[in-house]
């Protein structure tokens, strides 16, 4: 992808979350993002978060745009420096704040000042909850993470590197600031195939993190050619299924060859991941 088509799509993502964060007890409309007719916090349990977990949250912090729970595969230890990329409103972040405690740190990366802007209005309810002080949000992209070379324990992201114009280079700044031994935990969208033209120019499938998912494969090898070992991937089928009638997924239905159905093509990842 040439440099001007990058920064296209780069912009088209931006603009795409931005209208989704200044949105109000939801995560986007007019499907212009994952599982947009789905409640939150629903969404959430469908895919793995505990009732439990969603409760603790602060509330907004949940915008339904998580594609799996990558932090029910980080093993999260108390003193870990973490980092979440493509943090949003704070979701994963909040949940991964107390598993670290007083001693640990959570950074979340997001390239969306209005992401950003409601994230740490979020930091002030969390603290006060939890009693910690230990998440902060950065403005920067996930292709040039916003922190130094080998100072996390744990890199997570959800649902997010789809949405990168360039994944093998977000691969490889996840083994560039992950510590020795340092893991990834990154749940995503894949494909099992490639998808139609038609469907992979769609605008809203690109912010619906659909048309910029990697094949499952291609996910593999990218992380191994940028350093990583130990790459354990998990298809999680029932994501498109766990969306309920999402006016997207009729769309990209309406454009597929008879007979197919999306989950033919999109699958959600469990992908963990060791640097040497």
């Amino acid at each position: 992808m040439k440099t001007n088509e990058k920064q296209s799509q780069l912009d088209t993502v931006r603009t795409g979350y931005a209208q989704i964060a200044e949105q109000e007890g939801s995560c986007c409309g007019g499907g212009a993002c994952c599982g947009p007719t789905v409640a939150p916090d629903e969404l959430a349990e469908r895919i793995g978060y505990s009732a439990e977990e969603i409760a603790e949250l602060p509330e907004g912090a949940n915008m339904g745009l998580s594609c799996g729970n990558p932090g029910a595969i980080a093993s999260l230890k108390l003193s870990e420096v973490v980092i979440d990329l493509g943090s949003g409103g704070g979701f994963d972040v909040f949940l991964a704040g107390p598993k670290v405690g007083a001693t640990g740190r959570v950074i979340g990366i997001d390239m969306t000042p209005e992401m950003l802007a409601k994230a740490r209005r979020n930091t002030e309810s969390y603290t006060q909850s939890t009693g910690l002080d230990n998440v902060e949000f950065r403005l920067g992209e996930i292709e040039h993470i916003p922190v130094a070379d080998a100072s996390a324990d744990v890199v997570m992201s959800n649902c997010v590197l789809n949405l990168s114009p360039d994944q093998a280079q977000v691969w490889r700044e996840i083994a560039r600031v992950l510590k020795p031994g340092g893991r990834a935990a990154i749940s995503d969208l894949a494909l099992l195939q490639p998808l139609p033209g038609d469907v992979a120019e769609m605008a809203e499938a690109l912010i619906g993190c659909i048309a910029g998912a990697a094949l499952v494969e291609d996910v593999e090898r990218m992380a191994r050619e940028a350093g990583l070992e130990d790459v354990r991937i998990e298809k999680k089928g029932g994501y498109i299924e766990a969306l309920g009638d999402d006016p997207l997924v009729q769309k990209i239905t309406d454009h597929l060859p008879a007979g197919t159905t999306p989950s033919d093509y999109i699958t959600s990842l469990l992908i963990t991941a060791r640097r040497p």
